[in-house]
Order: C-alpha cells, then sequence, then structure tokens
C-alpha cells in the first residue's frame, strides 16, 4: 500500500511538473497581466482614486467660528447686579460667524479638482505604453533565442554525424586528424553557445515575469507566432500623432489645468460675503441685546498682488508647456519616418537572405557534404561550407531580431492600442 502511494505521489509530482513547463503565455496574455498586475500602474490608479475623492469636498464651505465672552462688563462686579439706582451693567455674549464663498469661487475650485486626475490618467496610459513596448522586446528577443537555440541543436547533430564518421574514416586512413579536432572545437563551441542562448531566456522570462508582478522563477514558454507589421498606411503627422499619444494628451491636460488654475485665481479676486451673528444675555435687569452684522471681504490692489501674479505664471507655463508639445510631436515624427524607412530596408535585406543566401549556402553545404561522403571532397570544404551557412542562419535571425525591434519602437512612438 505504501509502495502504491509513493508511486501515485511521484507520478502526481511528474505531472503536475509537465504542467509547468508546458504553461504557454501568448504575448497579449503577457500583455493583460502586465496591465492588470503590475503595481506601478496599481499606484497610478491609487493616485487618481485620491484625487477624484478629494474633489468631492471642492465644494465645502468654510467651518464657523464660535465666540463667547464677556461683552462691555465692568471689572468691579458689584455693577453688574441691578440697584435701586442702577439696572445692573455688562452681558456675557455668544456669538457664531459664517463666511459664505463667491459660488463663482466654489466652482472654480471643484472645476479643478475634478479635473486633476485626468493628468494621471494619461500618465497611467503613457506608462502602460512603455511596459508594453519592454515586453514586447524581450517577448520577441525570447523568440528569436529559441530559433537560435534550434539552429544551434540541429547543427549539433549536424557535427555530431561528422564526428562519429571521421573516428570511423580515421581508423581506414581517409580521413585527417586536424580536421577531426577542427570539428570537435566547433563542436564545443555550440554547446557553449547553447549555454549562453538559454541563460539570455532565463533573464527574458525573469524579466517578464517581473513586469507582470509574479514570481520571478515562475516557468513558462512562449508562442512563438509572430507578425510583421507594414506601417506605409499609418499616418505619421503631428496632428495624428496629438490624437494618440498619452505624453501628449497629458502636456494638454496640465494644460487645461493650469487654465482652470486661473479661473480659480481669478475667483479670489471677487468678493466674499459673511454673517456675524451676536446674544448678549444681559446682567441685572437689562434688556437682552443682539447683534447681527453683514460682511464682504473687498479685494484691494495690495491684497491682490500674488494671485495675479500666479495667473501671470500660469499663462506663461502654458506657454512653455505648447513648445514642449511641439517638440514632442516633431521628433516623434522624424524617428517614426526615419525607423519607418529603415524598417523597409531591413524586411528586403531579410527577404534576400530568406530567398537567396541561405538556400545558396544549403546546396552549397549539401554538395560538399555529399562529396566527402562519397570520398571526392575534403571535410575541411564541408566544415566550411557549414560554417557559412551556420552564420548566415545566425544573421537571418539577427535581422529579424532588428525588425522586431524597430517595430516595437515604431508602435511604441505611434501608441498603437
Amino acid at each position: 500500500m505504501l509502495k502504491n502511494n509513493y508511486y501515485i505521489a511521484i507520478s502526481c509530482l511528474i505531472l503536475s511538473t509537465a504542467n509547468m513547463v508546458a504553461q504557454t503565455l501568448s504575448l497579449d496574455a503577457v500583455l493583460t497581466n502586465i496591465k492588470t498586475n503590475n503595481p506601478q500602474l496599481k499606484m497610478y490608479d491609487a493616485d487618481i482614486q485620491s484625487m477624484d475623492a478629494a474633489a468631492k469636498g471642492a465644494k465645502s464651505w468654510m467651518a464657523p467660528q464660535v465666540e463667547t465672552g464677556f461683552f462691555m462688563t465692568p471689572y468691579n462686579t458689584k455693577m453688574w447686579k441691578a440697584s435701586d439706582m442702577d439696572p445692573g451693567m455688562g452681558s456675557y455674549m455668544v456669538g457664531v460667524t459664517q463666511m459664505i464663498p463667491n459660488a463663482r469661487k466654489l466652482k472654480s475650485d471643484f472645476n479643478y479638482m475634478n479635473a486633476m486626475s485626468s493628468v494621471e490618467k494619461e500618465n497611467k496610459n503613457y506608462t502602460i505604453n512603455q511596459l508594453k513596448a519592454l515586453a514586447k522586446t524581450n517577448y520577441y528577443q525570447w523568440l528569436v533565442l529559441n530559433k537560435k537555440i534550434k539552429i544551434a541543436d540541429d547543427n549539433l547533430l549536424l557535427l555530431d554525424y561528422m564526428i562519429k564518421s571521421m573516428e570511423i574514416r580515421y581508423q581506414y586512413n581517409m580521413d585527417k586528424l586536424p580536421t577531426y579536432y577542427k570539428a570537435k572545437s566547433q563542436y564545443g563551441v555550440l554547446q557553449s553557445m547553447i549555454v549562453m542562448l538559454q541563460n539570455d531566456i532565463s533573464q527574458k522570462r525573469i524579466m517578464l515575469n517581473t513586469l507582470m508582478a509574479r514570481d520571478k522563477n515562475t516557468l513558462f514558454e512562449i508562442d512563438e507566432t509572430y507578425k510583421l507589421n507594414d506601417f506605409d498606411a499609418i499616418k505619421a503627422d503631428t496632428t495624428s500623432l496629438s490624437q494618440n499619444r498619452s505624453d501628449v494628451k497629458a502636456i494638454e491636460k496640465t494644460m487645461v489645468l493650469n487654465q482652470l488654475k486661473i479661473e480659480t485665481e481669478k475667483a479670489k479676486l471677487l468678493p466674499e460675503f459673511g454673517v456675524k451673528y451676536d446674544n448678549m444675555f444681559a446682567f441685572g435687569e437689562q434688556p437682552k441685546q443682539f447683534s447681527l452684522m453683514g460682511m464682504i471681504t473687498i479685494p484691494m490692489p495690495w491684497s491682490t498682488k500674488m494671485n495675479k501674479a500666479n495667473i501671470n505664471s500660469f499663462k506663461i507655463k502654458n506657454e512653455g508647456l505648447n513648445w514642449q508639445k511641439q517638440m514632442i510631436l516633431n521628433e516623434a515624427a522624424g524617428m517614426i519616418s526615419g525607423m519607418n524607412t529603415e524598417l523597409i530596408n531591413l524586411k528586403k535585406q531579410y527577404d534576400i537572405a530568406e530567398k537567396n543566401i541561405i538556400p545558396a549556402l544549403k546546396r552549397n553545404y549539401d554538395t560538399a557534404i555529399l562529396a566527402w561522403q562519397n570520398n571526392t571532397g575534403d571535410l575541411f570544404v564541408v566544415l566550411d561550407a557549414w560554417e557559412a551557412l551556420n552564420m548566415a542562419q545566425i544573421d537571418v535571425l539577427d535581422k529579424l531580431q532588428n525588425i522586431l525591434n524597430t517595430q516595437v519602437e515604431i508602435e511604441k512612438q505611434l501608441e498603437i492600442k
């Protein structure tokens, strides 16, 4: 019974491990996890909620001021009481003062505070775009690394076949020893390269797990499908960019926010009203008295200097922000144009390598190894042909990597959703 339980436990462990290894995440799944779980984005959510919560109190009034104490009361306490000749003097006062804010000021304060989170929302979208680009770059690099490992594994099989064949042929003096050692060294180089590539993949997995806010050692594989996009039909003018880019929208929202701040400063130049009510409890036989007064704040030149200076300051800030916006749009349009030209040339080079260079080198290798197998060729020629083919295969994957990197950078600049 114990033995059966032992085998069941081992089987479950193997199955669970296989499931862990077999987990495959598509690029869309990775991006969705980042958008949902990344702590940097949750920080933005908390800030946005905090600002929206603060805006709910923007229309509150000042707290009433309560006053109490003696009013026109003589120091001589004997005079407080009524007598035959005097009804008494002094009183005890309870008063309350309430300032009534200007309705326009309340509205301008509310509009300003209610719009504050709009900038953070665009900053969050900008960060999402940056994180998506970083995730795509690491994902595509992992994809290309997998392809390089597959080529290296295939080449290991080829070299292993050559080495074993040379060991047999050497016994009959059909091959030279230097050629054998050259093949052995190439085999070791490939093994070392595979270890390096696997280490790079581990780094990409850790980076993606970090972006998804998961355990850094969580094992998963990636979907190796990819698409090469064409950006010729996409407009990269400043108008379309300003409609898509979150950093530009954040600047525009900041300019709106500054304009709302100007309105709040202008509202502070308006008068405010207040009401003051006092009730006096008279000592002796004096009648009860009250006081009811209205108050108004009158903005004067010496009291409005700061408000006017702030208004001028925000206007200048908006001028600077407008120039910053133009700078970003101009640079982005130039970068996209340059990268799109580079992408077109990279695709042409990639197609030439795929359709012409690789097939030609493959035929050259097949011809050389066939001649060697028939004892009409030299293994040095075979190794040179294999080396040229291997380098060309790695080079075409490097071109693919450059294409995907450029594609990600263009998508980041365009901020394609």
